[in-house]
């Protein structure tokens, strides 16, 4: 693959042609929900519980491109979410929680994707990578504490959503914004790459659909 100079930087092209379904993606039942307080801690882990699954698969992924000249580099490990998952779970669901969790349909099918695709093309890691920690770093924050006020917790629980290690979120976006830019992708893998976020936000509306399925009921 060889760099490509267009007149738009690649990263704001991948905001602008993803906006909408992350929009979408933002507007789930579910999670307006969860951030008005409305459901009770069960409902709450299971959204935790689904996160786990995801980033169980992501951040092995991270691990097998930390030898790809092009993937390594978005890999922070300052990024790693899986410990504080696991943490907010015992919290939440006691000593005996991996008994306890289950991947609903869509996260079969999110992780399903992840590990057909993640492992051995670094576009599509890339893509699956900026659509969760972009957003973890974006609007996680404004979930993490509507969770915090709606569900009376401080740091046990939500440790998911605090970034301690990594410095200053914008500033952290603002390099990852850059390494898009600077990534030696034609046009034809950048046109996968943004094909590959809208199957990732997709993916993430059918884990939406199901917890809304599962508290609603």
């Amino acid at each position: 693959m060889t760099a490509t100079h267009t007149d738009q930087d690649f990263s704001l092209r991948l905001r602008k042609e993803t906006g909408r379904a992350h929009r979408s993606a933002e507007g789930a039942g579910y999670l307006a929900s969860l951030t008005a307080g409305e459901l009770d801690r069960e409902g709450y882990a299971l959204l935790v519980a689904q996160h786990y699954f995801i980033y169980e698969v992501l951040e092995s992924a991270a691990e097998a491109m930390r030898a790809d000249p092009v993937a390594a580099p978005f890999a922070a490990r300052e990024l790693t979410r899986l410990p504080e998952l696991a943490a907010d779970l015992a919290f939440l669901l006691g000593p005996d929680w991996r008994d306890r969790i289950e991947a609903t349909p869509g996260t079969r099918d999110y992780t399903a994707r992840m590990t057909a695709t993640c492992f051995d093309d670094p576009a599509a890691f890339v893509a699956h990578h900026y659509t969760r920690y972009l957003g973890d770093l974006s609007g996680g924050f404004y979930i993490g504490d509507a969770i915090r006020a709606g569900y009376d917790l401080d740091v046990d629980g939500v440790r998911f959503y605090r970034f301690d290690a990594l410095g200053d979120p914008g500033e952290f976006k603002t390099r990852y914004r850059a390494l898009l830019d600077a990534a030696p992708w034609d046009r034809a893998v950048q046109d996968r790459l943004i094909d590959e976020v809208l199957i990732a936000y997709d993916l993430n509306n059918r884990v939406f659909a199901d917890l809304h399925r599962l508290t609603s009921s």
